[in-house]
């Protein structure tokens, strides 16, 4: 499937940084949640290993790699190996805690673990990236657009975009409507984006990326989580004008 982009604008302008008290309180949520996360078992094992895979296809050795939201680290552990150089980032200080034990104690060159947000990645290293990942984080970002936008400007031109995201709205309506409320009011849940699989793709072209591929890899129950495959073009090349012959 590819999406023909309609581009905010080829070379916009760096996001602006999120609201730091946003934030802080993303980040207060998941270091409180960061233990029992850990812990908690991968819900779809061969789901997220058919992720893995397709993913790995993607990769080659040469790659600068920027996962954001790379919680605990599982993912960028596993990845690492496959890539020249893999900067895994979190905006929560015990998620990246967690993660860098992990990779204590598997150490791994080409790995490394930093408290950033999207922003923050893109405007310590702008166009430094072959590939950035998001796995199941886009649906969390405080701000979807910014969020995007920070990837763009993470990325060289001809760089892929992989992310896999919760689509909440195609969950059981109970859920955004009854579920996510209750869970949200007893501060059991962080404040979540809900869309759906097209809106997200809709969002993802707008920012004047090449949707590529869309894909389900979920092996249990309805898939609500699109793996997205999706490109920073090249500019378009200039061509001169012609000179009028005297």
């Amino acid at each position: 499937m590819k999406t023909t982009p309609t581009p905010l604008a080829a070379d916009a302008l760096m996001p602006a940084p999120p609201d730091p008290a946003t934030l802080r309180q993303s980040a207060r949520f998941w270091d409180k949640m960061a233990r029992k996360y850990a812990a908690h078992p991968i819900a779809d094992e061969a789901g997220y290993e058919a992720s893995l895979r397709r993913t790995s296809e993607l990769l080659t050795e040469s790659d600068q790699v920027l996962e954001i939201g790379c919680g605990t680290g599982t993912t960028a552990l596993r990845l690492a190996p496959r890539v020249r150089h893999l900067h895994a980032t979190d905006v929560s200080p015990q998620m990246v805690a967690i993660a860098q034990e992990k990779l204590a104690a598997t150490p791994m060159a080409q790995l490394d673990f930093a408290v950033l947000d999207a922003a923050g990645a893109a405007r310590q290293a702008p166009q430094a990236y072959d590939v950035v990942l998001a796995f199941n984080v886009l649906h969390l970002l405080p701000d979807l657009d910014g969020g995007l936008g920070a990837v763009w400007q993470a990325l060289r031109p001809g760089g892929l975009f992989l992310s896999k995201t919760p689509c909440v709205a195609e969950m059981n309506p109970l859920i955004p409507w009854v579920a996510l409320p209750v869970a949200r009011a007893l501060g059991k849940a962080p404040p979540v984006h809900c869309f759906q699989g097209p809106a997200l793709e809709a969002a993802i072209a707008r920012h004047g990326f090449e949707v590529l591929a869309v894909e389900r890899h979920a092996t249990q129950g309805r898939d609500v989580r699109p793996y997205i495959v999706a490109r920073k073009p090249y500019p378009a090349a200039t061509v001169a004008e012609p000179v009028p012959a005297r």
